[in-house]
């Protein structure tokens, strides 16, 4: 990509594009257009087509989503899988009638089966039965990647698609009913710590294994990818290593400073057990994650105390 390149970054105020713009913008691209929700509606076809035919943008990170997490994903089904396939639709269909250089799909590791060996290898895509509780989540994020496939197939299109691992880091949402378990945490052991609680209560036991990315080295992986990676499959996007839950709220009770007791609710649901992204193709390409997760919590909570402390949501 030219630095002078006209990018579209769709989704560029949620936690991933806003991490693709900063990173854009270091590394000295010029031509970002971005567009608010309230400015452009990604569910209207015709004002995404519009847009496109206004802008004729070169190349397209498709990071905007409805997202939550276990929750949000379960009580909203309707919404989340409405609301996903229009604005995947709406955005790569006019990214093709607009004959955009290349366009990038941000998917998700839940488009994986509940099941699935570990570590999830990229050919484990439809070979077993997704967890239901974001099945329609799930199934909206394979019906994008499969019409990259077919728009490639078809039409001849550089679409591209990548599937990140659970994310966190700047600009992510701390609401505690439809957030992701790390920002969760975060919020939860620091409104304990500073309301001086004996305990904090968690979901599930504590034994499902997750693994997290930070936002940044995400950003960094999709430009690295939008030059370097131009395949018909998808590619994970991940740091090849998982924590349980258990240790996941140690260290984010560590960070924090929140020096009361964990109590694991075994009542609530834990989820999939497992979800290790096999990162192998993506480190053959050259690229590995820089920022660990114990850096990358400390990182978090500095922001959640800048942007986000005192909030009610």
């Amino acid at each position: 990509m030219n630095k002078n390149a006209k990018i579209y970054i769709a989704g560029h105020r949620g936690m991933v594009g806003s991490a693709i713009t900063r990173q854009l913008e270091q590394e000295g691209f010029t031509n970002l257009i971005v567009r608010t929700s309230k400015e452009l509606d990604l569910r209207n076809q015709q004002a995404v087509f519009s847009f496109f035919e206004t802008e004729k943008p070169e190349y397209v990170f498709l990071a905007a989503a409805k997202v939550g997490g276990i929750v949000a994903n379960n009580t909203y089904r309707a919404d989340f899988i409405y609301e996903n396939l229009a604005i995947q639709n709406n955005i790569i269909h006019a990214a093709y009638l607009q004959e955009v250089k290349k366009l990038m799909f941000l998917g998700s590791s839940c488009i994986y089966p509940k099941m699935a060996p570990q570590p999830l290898k990229e050919d484990a895509l439809l070979t077993g039965l997704l967890e239901p509780t974001n099945e329609p989540y799930a199934i909206a994020k394979i019906a994008g990647i499969k019409m990259c496939e077919a728009y490639r197939s078809q039409y001849n299109c550089d679409f591209v698609s990548v599937m990140p691992t659970n994310l966190y880091g700047p600009n992510d949402n701390y609401d505690l009913q439809n957030s992701h378990v790390l920002p969760a945490m975060i919020r939860k052991f620091h409104e304990a710590k500073v309301k001086n609680e004996p305990a904090v209560f968690l979901w599930g036991s504590g034994s499902p294994m997750r693994e997290f990315l930070y936002a940044d080295d995400l950003a960094n992986a999709c430009i690295f990818l939008m030059e370097n990676y131009s395949d018909a499959g998808f590619i994970n996007i991940g740091t090849g290593v998982d924590v349980t839950i258990k240790e996941l709220a140690e260290l984010v009770r560590d960070t924090v400073g929140f020096e009361g007791e964990l109590v694991w609710d075994s009542t609530k649901p834990d989820g999939t057990p497992r979800k290790l992204m096999d990162v192998s193709k993506l480190h053959d390409l050259g690229w590995k994650h820089t920022i660990n997760l114990e850096q990358g919590i400390t990182l978090a909570y500095q922001d959640f105390l800048k942007n986000h402390d005192g909030l009610r949501l």
